[in-house]
Formats: structure tokens, C-alpha cells, sequence
């Protein structure tokens, strides 16, 4: 599928948490795209403007990215995914 519209849901800092959050959207089967500065990841940085990564995804998917971020930053993940009860 092509999306055209892509926007940033979140800004994080370094790779660990982009790549945690990369995952729990994907599992969710929202495509994402990280966006880094390339200076920054050639030498490491994890903090300040060049430690930044951008959390991309099509626009369509906005509103539940933003819910599954809520839901990541409150720390109520276990209700994702499918019930099986």
C-alpha cells in the first residue's frame, strides 16, 4: 500500500526509545518511518537536537498512534492487542 501523507507523531530521544515505540506501533500494524540527523547518528548522540529521532507514520493512522503513545506514556499498554478472554 502507498501512503502519501506521512507525519510525525512523536519526537524522542535516541534510538532505544524510537525503536520501543517503532515496535509497539507495529504490532499494531501502523507503518512507521524513523527520521534522524545524520550527524548525530554517525557519532552516537542520544541527547540534545542531534540525539532527536522522528516518529513517522501515514496520516490515516494518526489518531491511533496518538492513542497507542497515551497509552505507552501512562504505562497501560497490557489493554493492546487482541483479548483472547
Amino acid at each position: 500500500m502507498n501512503y502519501d501523507d506521512w507525519v510525525t507523531l512523536e519526537t524522542v530521544q535516541g534510538d532505544l526509545e524510537a525503536e520501543l515505540i517503532k515496535g509497539l506501533l507495529e504490532a499494531q500494524d501502523i507503518p512507521v518511518l524513523l527520521s534522524r540527523e545524520g550527524a548525530g547518528r554517525a557519532f552516537g548522540f542520544t541527547v540534545g537536537l542531534l540525539g532527536e529521532v522522528e516518529i513517522l507514520i501515514p496520516k490515516i493512522f494518526e489518531k491511533q498512534g496518538n492513542s497507542i503513545i497515551e497509552q505507552y506514556k501512562r504505562g497501560s499498554l497490557e489493554q493492546l492487542g487482541n483479548d483472547e478472554t
